[in-house]
């Protein structure tokens, strides 16, 4: 008996599945726009290259991967391999990679059967009024299945969506490292910078003391007036008033990446307390051609793909405006002993397909299909934007490169004569030839030239640093990079 039995069943599931297959191969298309990357009108070249003196060719991601190394300096580089080991920016992003990746999971579960067994065991004893009051066992054990037809592609498109999400996010990842290498760097020179300038104060109240000194000897033989002794300790005393500033952005500057890398305030104080120059630009910078830069950079990366997944959603929302089908079943086997359960005759079961389809809705469906068109018109824009923000990006740190060159070499100049000018000044007013404004005012003009060489030699290191930013500098697409690998969550 068992056998013809489950004979028959496996008769019916094959009908059942070659009808199931004839309506998925009838039904392949999904709904909504088929989404196509945008095509990007980008310049052969960049205009500001020629004037900041840089290369101009072909790149791949890996040429910028490790762009700090140019600098040469292993302070710096030890610093933002850390930092993209250690970051709390960094792993918020791997957090919400791995969200992305387990939502994508979940809609592709979407797709398939729901399959959820149960057993039960049940003992009633029935009244002796209504049932004659004898007791009977009762014993189940089953399958239930249920399946929604994916006809019109709804299902389809929302992974789609989610898939998209997930790249996205992959890139989002990218972008934090690119900023957190950028960030770091900046961090340092301005710490270096800070550091420059306190030796250059100190040295100059050395200088002033020396001078102060000098207006005292010739007051005390009468050559001068206590005027001299006055301007000089004021000189003197403004000049060592800058120094605590300069000691709080050195350790401002000193936190700030302490924070980027992870660690409490203070704990790079010992690794970075000797004094250390400002990173110099190589001599040589290499920079891609302009679609090489919208390849690597991240943010564009980014709003590519959060376009691709708003334009699949557009076929989510259409499909509902479908017929929904769905199929469900059940085999269950029923008897009133456990034993009992094997027998053919406790076989039961059922299978259920189900339609429906909107009548009416008061125009809820079109409204959904046109909020999410203007989404993904939102998303279209803010990819233009994206785009023409790279662009822009990369041409101003081009500009300040070559501006800043310029400035630096006039500025080394300026420090060569003020520094000459104050050695003159002093020997003249040494030897009664010239009066100690004349002495107060080179020894000033030193001050402020040396400081602004400082700060302009920063400021171009912190250009370099912002146009590999820009570029998109920063991250490996390589799992071989054990930085890429940790920042992308492969290595533990």
């Amino acid at each position: 008996m068992t056998a013809p039995i489950r004979a028959t069943s496996a008769r019916r599931f094959r009908r059942s599945a070659g009808l199931l297959t004839a309506i998925l191969l009838a039904g392949c298309a999904a709904v909504g726009p088929d989404y196509a990357a945008p095509e990007r009108a980008t310049p052969a070249t960049w205009r500001g290259a020629a004037a900041a003196k840089v290369a101009v060719m072909p790149t791949a991601p890996t040429d910028l991967a490790n762009w700090w190394r140019q600098l040469d300096d292993p302070t710096l580089t030890g610093l933002i391999e850390q930092a993209l080991q250690t970051s709390l920016d960094l792993r918020t992003a791997q957090a919400k990679l791995r969200e992305a990746r387990a939502r994508r999971a979940l809609a592709g579960a979407e797709l398939f059967p729901t399959v959820s067994g149960s057993a039960a065991g049940r003992r009633v004893k029935a009244s002796g009024e209504s049932g004659g009051g004898g007791t009977a066992n009762r014993f189940s054990a089953g399958f239930d299945a249920s399946w929604e037809l994916d006809i019109f592609g709804g299902l389809r498109r929302s992974v789609e969506a989610a898939q998209a999400d997930l790249e996205a996010s992959e890139a989002s990842l990218r972008d934090v490292q690119v900023s957190l290498a950028a960030e770091a760097a900046i961090n340092y020179v301005e710490l270096r910078a800070s550091q420059a300038a306190l030796d250059i104060a100190r040295a100059n109240a050395a200088s002033q003391a020396e001078t102060l000194q000098l207006t005292q000897w010739r007051a005390q033989a009468g050559l001068t007036s206590t005027l001299d002794v006055e301007q000089a300790r004021a000189n003197l005393e403004q000049t060592q008033a800058q120094i605590p500033s300069l000691e709080t952005s050195r350790a401002e500057a000193e936190q700030r990446l302490a924070i980027l890398l992870g660690q409490p305030p203070g704990a790079l104080a010992e690794r970075l307390a000797q004094p250390g120059g400002i990173p110099r630009i190589p001599a040589r910078v290499t920079v891609g051609i302009p679609a090489d830069t919208l390849r690597q950079r991240p943010d564009v990366g980014v709003a590519e793909r959060r376009l691709a997944a708003e334009t699949a959603r557009i076929g989510v929302a259409e499909a509902q405006a479908y017929p929904n089908f769905s199929l469900g079943g059940s085999l269950s086997l029923e008897a009133l002993t456990v034993g009992a359960l094997s027998s053919g005759d406790a076989v039961a079961g059922s299978v259920l397909g189900s339609l429906a389809a909107p009548i009416f809705n008061a125009g809820r469906i079109r409204q959904q299909v046109n909020i999410q068109t203007a989404v993904q018109e939102q998303a279209w824009v803010n990819y233009e934007a994206t785009v023409l923000n790279a662009l822009g990006e990369v041409e101003n740190a081009l500009v300040a490169l070559a501006n800043t060159r310029q400035r630096q070499n006039h500025l080394r100049e300026a420090v060569d004569a003020a520094r000459l000018a104050a050695r003159l000044a002093r020997h003249r007013y040494s030897a009664g030839l010239s009066d100690f404004q004349t002495v107060l005012d080179t020894e000033r003009t030193v001050l402020t030239v040396e400081d602004k060489l400082v700060l302009s030699e920063a400021d171009g290191v912190k250009t370099l640093i912002q146009l590999y930013k820009a570029l998109g500098g920063g991250w490996s697409p390589d799992p071989a990079n054990p930085i890429a690998a940790h920042a992308q969550g492969i290595s533990s």
